[in-house]
């Protein structure tokens, strides 16, 4: 795989990196960009040693999201075809079987906010500032910041976020739920790696089945989300994972858990 916008790493903790790796455009997205992205995603999935996925960026952000010379001159088909393209990006962040985290170094502004809230968690350093930047220069959220940032923070806050286009720190945007913790800037990735290697232990059919319900157990009612999580029950039950769990328990140890 050869790439050009991003690194990608796979380590034995069962924890693979993508990083965002234009950094003197603070990370901003283009069409190569997001190619190289779906590609390693595909790669991750695929393979059974890779738990958790780390995303984050080089140098000062996260990102400051898609790259604004490109809107120059830009007809209504081109936006379509832009929002298509971040559409399709976190679409596939959301499809991932497994856990994503979003570790976001710095900036993490309009299409970086958006790519960060299609990952499972947050995680920011108490540098990091976020906001949905796009109205200074005229523009909406065009991938899902409209509809994914109301869904976390809640319909006043995302007005505020959206109508605004201001930034907030990483200690409000914990506060308001946008992003799970924020920790020291200093070994930021250390945090992030170490908390995702924790995760990385637990039981990967019961993780990709958890993410599943719980994504998709919003679009239905109550009921009908109860009922797929009995199935998803289910399912789980019937692995060898379960029984190794129940027998670390008994046996006062850790699981080791096979994804089996």
């Amino acid at each position: 795989m050869e790439l050009k916008y991003i690194t990608y790493e796979k380590g034995d903790d069962g924890v693979a990196v993508i990083t965002l790796n234009r950094p003197e455009a603070l990370n901003a997205f283009n069409k190569d960009m997001v190619t190289e992205i779906l590609e390693a995603l595909k790669d991750a999935e695929e393979d059974e040693k890779v738990r958790v996925l780390v995303l984050t960026g080089a140098g000062k952000a996260f990102s400051a999201g898609a790259d604004i010379k490109s809107m120059k001159g830009m007809t209504p088909l081109k936006a379509r075809e832009l929002s298509l393209m971040g559409n399709k990006l976190c679409r596939a962040l959301e499809d991932f079987g497994k856990p994503v985290i979003a570790a976001i170094n710095g900036y993490a502004l309009g299409g970086g906010l958006e790519v960060s809230m299609a990952c499972d968690l947050r995680i920011a350093s108490e540098k990091a500032r976020m906001g949905q930047t796009e109205i200074n220069i005229g523009l909406i959220p065009g991938w899902g910041g409209t509809q994914r940032l109301t869904r976390l923070i809640g319909k006043t806050r995302a007005k505020e976020l959206v109508f605004t286009g201001k930034m907030i720190d990483a200690k409000t945007a914990e506060q308001w739920g946008l992003v799970n913790m924020v920790v020291p800037a200093e070994g930021f990735m250390e945090h992030v790696r170490q908390f995702a290697a924790e995760l990385a232990k637990k039981a990967p059919v019961a993780l990709r089945i958890a993410k599943s319900l719980i994504d998709n157990g919003l679009n239905v009612n109550l009921e009908a989300a109860l009922a797929l999580e009995r199935e998803g029950f289910a399912v789980v039950a019937s692995t060898e994972d379960l029984q190794e769990g129940v027998a670390a328990f008994m046996e006062k140890r850790k699981p080791e858990f096979k994804g089996k």
